[in-house]
């Protein structure tokens, strides 16, 4: 199994900088995992992040915001999706996570879907305009298809991923 050790190593290898930041407060944890170009003189590149926060429950990861940007980006998403699965492995008492495919336009949303289904996610149940879907659609900050995945099917998928990129 992928440790966040040995991704951080593949990372470095890739010529990539692989950092996690997780801060907590009541058991309550906030993480943020980032991915950057190191560059001789100037800042980092900042390449990709994934930011969420962790409840200390079996389905407690909540995965909130993921974005890749910029040129030569393949490996980006697979090592920040398979580092928070180890992570959450690792050091939480989490094994699945949920997250929220957001609705902003259709074919975006069926984009997203078909991406978060490739890590593993399934359905749990549509936000949309009820009254019920309120506190949820709060807490997400938009409508759309409400989706769970589990963090160690999560985690060889994006290995597998990682395999296949050069």
């Amino acid at each position: 199994m992928l440790t966040l050790e040995s991704l951080e190593r593949q990372a470095r290898e890739r010529g990539l900088l692989l950092r996690l930041q997780v801060q907590g407060v009541a058991g309550v944890r906030g993480l943020r995992v980032a991915l950057a170009r190191p560059r001789t003189e100037q800042p980092l590149l900042l390449l990709g992040e994934l930011k969420g926060w962790c409840l200390p429950l079996a389905d407690g990861l909540r995965l909130d915001t993921m974005r890749v940007q910029g040129e030569r980006t393949a490996a980006v998403g697979p090592l920040i999706w398979a580092a928070t699965f180890a992570w959450a492995l690792e050091e939480t008492p989490c094994r699945s996570a949920r997250l929220l495919a957001i609705r902003d336009g259709e074919r975006q949303h069926r984009r997203l879907v078909r991406y978060f289904r490739r890590l593993g996610f399934r359905p749990l149940r549509e936000l949309g305009g009820g009254p019920l879907d309120l506190p949820p659609r709060l807490l997400w900050g938009g409508a759309g298809l409400l989706m769970q995945g589990d963090c160690d099917e999560g985690l060889q998928r994006s290995a597998r991923w990682l395999t296949s990129i050069p």
